[in-house]
């Protein structure tokens, strides 16, 4: 991998050499503010638009959409499109844009370069940031931004590059900026790549004072022959869920409609844990870059799902070729304390659970039954994997 990732060095650099420029903002009248030179943004005028014939299987990535409120459902529990994200809205969105660029719908986008793909992928960590503000816990959410991405391009089995980030707020706080910096940076560790730049964006009036937003892409790289690209899954095949740490930062709109309605606050206890709910709901997304690869390494791996907004209903399914479906056995693993209190709070139906949050697993391999074997076997002491279904004939999935 190291050789891979040198030799896309130098290839990358020599496109950047010999095409990239610096962007300016250049002012149209004498009395606007001087020049403004913002590092990072570099552009190539070889390929100022990629032409869609270039781009194979997966070149874009779909995203995750929130969208306006809707009404509550007949049976009276929350839901996620209650809390103002309509998945399906998303997903007819996704259908849409496929007609104007096909290959749309993988977990990254891949970019052919010599004998490897670039892969690609960019990400917020949403209303998370509003339990952030509430509980001042500002140190782990760059460690948010950053799995968002790298957990997306890693699917492919791609090795994370580099990440860059972008911070806008209606006015710079140095210090808090600085503590969710530090989150980036710790999360570009974890997932061993490097944070090049990124843009910090002063915006008076355009955020409530004490506020920020937050967005980042990643771009890795793998050899052409080494895509996890899940063509060769069959009936049969294992689903080995690796856990995760909560909530990740996926849900968090239903997340605190539930909070509204249980009359808690974030510094009271989370029921049957020894934490509080906002030190549970604000545990930083699991990073898996490091697990995955050398899971990957090992062989037998044919498909892998980043479980985030859609939960297990509308993520696994993405990585199956057609007429393949799965089964989820529902007590193989063990579900986290938050999940519970969300679902028993907010009177949440157990679909709408499972197309909405992780419930524990963060992130799915589809394996071969041997491969199986070993990952589970090779789990013990080094880290925790769950057989938690399998592939059949079918469609979508179900629960037993």
């Amino acid at each position: 991998m190291t050789n891979t990732v040198a030799a896309a060095n130098a290839e990358i650099s020599r496109y950047v050499a010999a095409s990239s420029r610096l962007i300016f903002d250049e002012p149209t009248i004498a009395t606007q503010p001087p020049l403004v030179i913002r590092p990072y943004r570099l552009f190539s005028q070889r390929f100022p638009l990629l032409s869609l014939s270039l781009l194979e299987r997966n070149s874009i990535s779909s995203s995750r959409l929130r969208s306006l409120p809707n009404d509550s459902d007949a049976s009276g529990g929350l839901t996620y499109k209650d809390a103002g994200v309509d998945i399906d809205a998303g997903s007819e969105l996704v259908r849409r844009i496929a007609k104007m660029a096909p290959g749309i719908g993988g977990f990254g986008g891949l970019y052919p370069l010599g004998d490897s793909f670039l892969v690609a992928g960019t990400d917020g960590v949403g209303t998370k940031l509003k339990l952030a503000f509430e509980t001042g816990i500002h140190e782990t959410i760059g460690i948010d931004l950053v799995a968002m991405s790298v957990n997306d391009i890693v699917t492919s089995g791609a090795k994370p590059l580099f990440f860059l980030d972008y911070f806008a707020t209606s006015h710079l706080d140095v210090d808090l900026a600085e503590k969710v910096i530090k989150g980036i940076v710790d999360g570009c560790q974890q997932s061993d790549c490097a944070l090049l730049g990124g843009e910090t964006a002063e915006m008076p009036d355009f955020y409530a004072n004490g506020e920020y937003d937050l967005s980042g892409f990643a771009v890795g790289i793998v050899k052409k022959d080494s895509v996890i690209d899940g063509k060769n899954i069959v009936a049969g095949d294992v689903l080995i869920g690796l856990p995760s740490s909560g909530v990740h930062s996926n849900g968090f709109s239903l997340v605190r409609r539930v909070l509204a309605h249980s009359g808690l606050s974030l510094k009271d206890q989370l029921p049957g844990a020894a934490v509080t709910l906002g030190e549970a709901l604000m545990a930083p997304t699991v990073i898996y870059v490091k697990q995955v690869l050398d899971i990957i390494g090992k062989g037998g791996v044919k498909g892998i799902a980043h479980i985030t907004g859609g939960g297990f209903t509308d993520n696994i399914p993405r990585v199956f070729p057609e007429g393949l479906g799965a089964v989820i056995y529902k007590d193989s693993w063990n579900v986290p304390a938050v999940f519970k209190w969300i679902q028993q709070a907010g009177k949440i139906e157990d679909a709408e659970m499972s197309r909405t949050f992780n419930m524990g697993i963060g992130m799915v391999l589809v394996v071969s039954k041997e491969a199986s074997q070993r990952i589970l076997e090779d789990a013990n002491g080094a880290y925790t994997a769950y057989r938690i279904g399998e592939v059949v004939n079918g469609e979508g999935v179900s629960y037993h």
